[in-house]
């Protein structure tokens, strides 16, 4: 194996990935060409049916505003993102996932009603920008027992096609589903580790949906996102709360624990999450808006040239800029009205020195921070801050922006 002395005889991911890509999508376009496969249609009535087809199931239940963001999804992913072949594939299989995840779901819940009687327990919000810190706050949080929290398969395969069957096929589709999206995309392992088994956000229940910056971040659809952004989205965080209750039910655990819930759109949708989940505590993360907005617009670029051939980092700057002013002013206005119930970690405390800021929330909780919960904190830094390869780097004039106009803008 190299070592870190000899990088440079290691093949860069970002290129390997390229390499690949460009094979599959040479690979797809011939494909569809001379017939040999069909190629996908992203309309929503075609997307319907197939998921009616596979599944056997017929009744979606409740339409909760689905059905609009879904039209509004597939037209600007026909008008605005210049998908690529792969990019094509992707979004098909992932809007019929949802799909059936939605039968599914209707169907488990006429079955069992008592699901969506479960208590939830007033839950943790882990609140902050994209590339906050906040993913970190989460997975330490995750580490202390007392604690619930959402795992990789459960957040992107919540509703089983056999209820508490064993194995459980959700963990090998997410583990399969990790492997293809690192084979596609080597570098994004480095911008956000995952593992199916492990504790991580919950924006797999966003895609549930058809909501929010789960598929924002993967293609150029701004009609989409200010839809999001202009119309009610209560419904959105009703069927979230429903989707925690399945899979607690799945679980078979007593509804006791505080669930630690993380995705950085709550930053945007305070409102109506705290319209379902009005007895949370509300840990606020904060960190330097040039960094979160260089790190944002990189991740997005990361994930939107993997699905088209024309990604715009200048655009993509410009977006993310007033995405993130937007998602600031909503965090700055509930911190002025929150006063003492909600408290805010920088996230240099939490690169630094951990330690003093998981004092600081753990006293904000009124618990006490364990000797043993802190040695499975200290194992999970020491597990996450092994030297990689390649790390997640990117210079923000690429994105048409600097350092102090990002600062000024949200002076």
């Amino acid at each position: 194996m190299a070592s870190f002395a000899d990088q440079s005889l290691v093949p860069h991911p970002a290129r390997a990935g390229a390499r690949r890509r460009a094979l599959i999508n040479k690979a797809l376009a011939g494909a569809w060409k001379n017939g040999r496969l069909s190629k996908p249609k992203l309309e929503p009535g075609s997307l319907v049916a197939t998921a009616r087809e596979i599944s056997q199931l017929d009744d979606f239940g409740a339409e909760m505003g689905w059905r609009i963001r879904l039209e509004q999804l597939c037209r600007a992913l026909h008008d605005t993102a210049s998908l690529n072949p792969l990019g094509i594939t992707l979004a098909y299989g992932q809007i019929i996932s949802a799909l059936l995840h939605r039968l599914r779901a209707n169907a488990l819940w006429m079955r069992y009603p008592q699901i969506l009687s479960l208590r939830i327990p007033p839950p943790i919000l882990i609140i902050g920008q994209m590339r906050s810190g906040s993913t970190r706050m989460q997975r330490l949080l995750a580490c202390d027992p007392a604690f619930a929290h959402t795992r990789f398969f459960e957040s992107w395969n919540p509703i089983p096609a056999k209820p508490h069957s064993f194995p459980d096929e959700r963990i090998l589709k997410s583990w399969i589903a990790l492997q293809v999206a690192h084979f596609l995309n080597p570098e994004f392992k480095a911008i956000h580790p995952a593992s199916a088994c492990l504790a991580d956000e919950e924006i797999g229940f966003h895609n549930y949906s058809f909501y929010g910056s789960a598929l924002e971040a993967q293609w150029r659809i701004p009609a989409f996102a200010r839809h999001c952004e202009n119309a009610g989205n209560e419904d959105v965080y009703r069927e979230f709360k429903q989707l925690l209750q399945t899979i607690l039910w799945l679980r078979g655990s007593a509804p006791e624990k505080s669930w630690v819930l993380k995705v950085p759109q709550f930053s945007q949708d305070l409102g109506a999450l705290l319209s379902v989940f009005p007895r949370a505590k509300v840990i606020i993360l904060d960190r330097d808006p040039a960094d979160v907005v260089g790190s944002s617009a990189s991740l997005v670029y990361n994930q939107m040239l993997l699905q088209s051939g024309a990604a715009d980092r200048a655009w993509i700057g410009r977006e993310w800029l007033r995405k993130s002013l937007l998602r600031q002013r909503i965090m700055d206005g509930f911190r002025q009205q929150a006063g003492s119930s909600c408290i805010v970690i920088d996230y240099r405390t939490m690169q630094d020195d951990w330690r003093t800021g998981m004092k600081a929330v753990y006293g904000f909780f009124g618990l006490p921070l364990t000797g043993k919960v802190q040695r499975r904190m200290t194992d999970f830094i020491g597990r996450s801050s092994r030297l990689a390869l390649h790390r997640h780097r990117y210079d923000l004039t690429d994105y048409g922006l600097t350092a102090t106009q990002i600062r000024e803008a949200f002076a």
